[in-house]
């Protein structure tokens, strides 16, 4: 099969976001099928909307700057001091306050990965360097990285599992990146945002290691609970002095009312968690055949969405003729054309999915 050549950088669109239901209405007439965004096709819990619904009562008043309460149940479900959380208007507002609270001179992200890490970077006035993820390995972390990990870095950012491919790295291998941070006096951001929709999570996260480490490990409950129009982020890390400056980076009421209530409805909900994770798992292993039949490079991804390579042109606009929207890659860095994301979601929405890039093939190959 052959590929395009990657997308360079200075080339790459700022388009780089899933879940922009709005245009696609604006441009079509009507609301798409969103494969586009990775969030829980179960939506928010009951416990969750129950809770955010009860708060309304008190939305005359300011919510806690803090989020106390919050951050008390987060530490008693993941066994951390509550003085080592910092709860944030979703992931991209604490990405954001890490950059302004360190402003690194120089930081090193993987490609392909999160546009936002970037952008936050740069904005803090870092130069942004990245480890290409090989195309060869099905772009998973390379057993060089602690190698390219240089003296001068400030800042190193991985995603557990990555976005846009959905894998995690080998666990002996991410220890030895976080002991090469701790040896050469580097932070090492890891983002854990899709973590929850492993089969094991509580086998792969660095919620554990927040004392062995200069780490900040970020939280979300935008995709796992659902709750993306509610904006709700979280981090931990055991160097409260960062914490406080990342705090004194935003603004004082990052988090609203009724995010804070429905975050601590959403937590700890091990029977909504249990129900989901089945529902992926078994999902995403039936989107990978299909995928697959239809002659589709799939990377098999431990998220709630798949990375795929489809030769066919025309994919993504001859899905949105039929009420489709799935994730061009193509503005990611180490990627070009041909490379699109799409979100697992329930039975019924999945097999839609096929049947309609099906017809994309018939239309395109006839």
């Amino acid at each position: 099969m052959a590929l395009d050549a990657p997308v360079k950088p200075e080339n790459r669109s700022l388009a780089e976001h899933g879940g922009d239901w709005k245009s696609f209405m604006d441009r079509y007439g009507r609301e798409p099928l969103d494969f586009s965004a990775s969030v829980s096709p179960l939506g928010m819990s009951r416990r969750a909307k129950r809770a955010a619904a009860r708060s309304l009562g008190q939305a005359g008043r300011y919510p806690d700057p803090g989020c106390d309460s919050l951050r008390e149940k987060l530490a008693e479900i993941y066994g951390i001091k509550k003085e080592w959380i910092l709860c944030g208007n979703g992931a991209g507002d604490l990405i954001d306050r890490l950059a302004l609270a360190v402003r690194p001179a120089a930081a090193m992200i993987m490609a392909p990965a999160y546009g936002e890490y970037r952008r936050s970077l740069e904005r803090a006035g870092a130069v942004v360097r990245e480890y290409p993820l090989s195309e060869k390995s099905d772009f998973r972390v390379g057993e060089d990285l602690p190698d390219q990990i240089s003296e001068d870095l400030e800042l190193l950012v991985l995603c557990e599992p990555n976005n846009p491919t959905g894998l995690t790295t080998r666990p002996e291998l991410l220890k030895r990146i976080a002991e090469e941070c701790r040896r050469k006096n580097i932070l090492l951001l890891v983002d854990e945002c899709f973590a929850d929709f492993l089969d094991e999570p509580e086998k792969h996260t660095m919620l554990g290691s927040l004392c062995d480490y200069p780490v900040v490990v970020l939280r979300g409950f935008t995709k796992f609970h659902g709750m993306a129009g509610l904006r709700l982020g979280w981090c931990a890390s055991a160097d409260v002095e960062l914490l406080g400056r990342m705090k004194a980076a935003g603004q004082p009421w990052p988090v609203s009312l009724p995010a804070q209530a429905a975050g601590e409805g959403a937590a700890g909900d091990l029977r909504y968690a249990k129900r989901l994770r089945r529902l992926i798992r078994a999902e995403r292993e039936k989107l990978i055949r299909e995928l697959k039949t239809l002659g589709c490079r799939v990377i098999s991804g431990e998220a709630n969405y798949l990375l795929f390579y489809d030769p066919v042109r025309g994919l993504t606009e001859g899905l949105a003729r039929q009420g489709i929207e799935i994730r061009d890659c193509s503005g990611f860095s180490g990627l070009g054309q041909g490379w699109y994301r799409a979100a697992v979601r329930r039975p019924a929405e999945n097999r839609r999915l096929i049947q309609a890039m099906k017809e994309v093939h018939r239309w395109e190959t006839s």
